[in-house]
């Protein structure tokens, strides 16, 4: 895509997905100034380590040292502390912690607890990793996702981890709730990214417990709903199923339906949008909404959706499809690109 000597895009990621995309954007994007605004509410701590699973899946991504296989996590892991901690009959059993990770852990820990925020311990990791772009937390304050249960232990909150991993969202959730992001700032920079971008993008990473978690930030969501930058979100929902994951059971949670539509209206539209010169190329069609269709904090210009949801709307947002499965990194490109043709960038 010429002329796009850099372009400055921001984008709010989660874990797998918006990192897989994010990949993408680098690819299509080569020379752009790409700011990266991660999810910290999954972040937990374990071992008297603090560990932060979507900024880390991420760095690893996009520098190099993802395990391909397995979505997360470092390439060429060993588990042997793991099965060390099993041994003595130490758990939780159900996190995964790796050698290689480890080392992340340990230093990160030992930044924070030096007095550093987290984003420099962000910037001094990125160091190592080089990912290509500006990853920045959405903010240095503990914001940590909790899940309200009823189960045989009765009522109860337990770590939106512990909920995905061991329970594996089989047990409903009443509430998602991110735990101190009412008083959480955002990190330096965010509020700056998005405002002085170019472009905005949604990945397709989680609505709920990874964009929503970010947007619950005071600041966040009034900063997106207001930037000049044309806003372009990716769905997660394909024909009325998750991509990876269990996005269905987050979404069933705050009352949304598991569909590209219902999560385009949940994000909501800015109204802000005008029918494009030439739609964007791709096999479905933009749909033009009229001034003032927008919702009072939405959030999307366009709203990219599957080839199979090619007749969902969003009021406010043009809504075009193309087919969104990432198999490879010629096809997220591709994805990408659609994206960016919907924003008119």
């Amino acid at each position: 895509m010429p002329g796009l000597v850099g372009v400055r895009v921001t984008a709010l990621a989660g874990g797998i997905g918006g990192a897989r995309f994010l990949r993408g954007v680098l690819a299509a994007l080569p020379e752009a100034d790409v700011t990266v605004i991660g999810n910290t509410g999954d972040d937990i701590t374990l071992h008297g380590l603090r560990i932060c699973p979507d900024l880390d899946t991420v760095m690893y991504t996009l520098g190099g040292g993802i395990s391909a296989e397995r979505g997360w996590g470092r390439e060429g892991e060993s588990f042997v502390v793991a099965e060390e901690l099993a041994a003595y009959g130490v758990g939780p059993a159900w996190f995964g912690l790796g050698d290689r990770d480890l080392a992340t852990h340990l230093v990160r820990t030992r930044m924070l607890d030096a007095g550093y925020s987290l984003s420099d311990v962000v910037r001094a990791l990125c160091e190592r990793w080089k990912p290509g772009v500006r990853l920045l937390p959405m903010s240095d304050e503990r914001v940590e996702t909790h899940v309200v249960i009823s189960d045989a232990d009765g009522q109860r909150a337990v770590h939106f981890q512990e909920w995905w991993l061991r329970l594996r969202a089989a047990v409903p959730a009443q509430a998602i709730i991110p735990v101190n992001a009412e008083k959480a700032r955002p990190a330096p920079g965010v509020l700056a990214a998005i405002a002085d971008a170019d472009v905005v993008l949604l990945p397709p990473s989680n609505p709920v417990v990874s964009i929503g978690t970010i947007l619950a930030v005071p600041g966040i969501r009034s900063a997106v709903h207001e930037t000049a930058a044309p806003v372009v979100g990716v769905s997660p929902i394909i024909g009325g199923a998750a991509v990876r994951g269990m996005a269905d059971a987050c979404l069933a949670a705050i009352g949304v339906e598991t569909s590209a539509q219902a999560v385009g209206v949940h994000y909501g539209g800015r109204g802000r949008t005008a029918e494009p010169a030439t739609a964007p190329a791709t096999t479905g069609h933009g749909t033009a909404p009229r001034p003032g269709d927008g919702t009072a904090d939405g959030l999307l210009d366009g709203w990219l959706v599957d080839t199979a949801d090619a007749g969902a709307t969003v009021p406010g947002a043009t809504v075009a499809a193309t087919p969104l499965l990432m198999t490879d990194l010629k096809a997220t490109v591709a994805i990408v690109r659609a994206a960016l043709e919907l924003a008119g960038v």
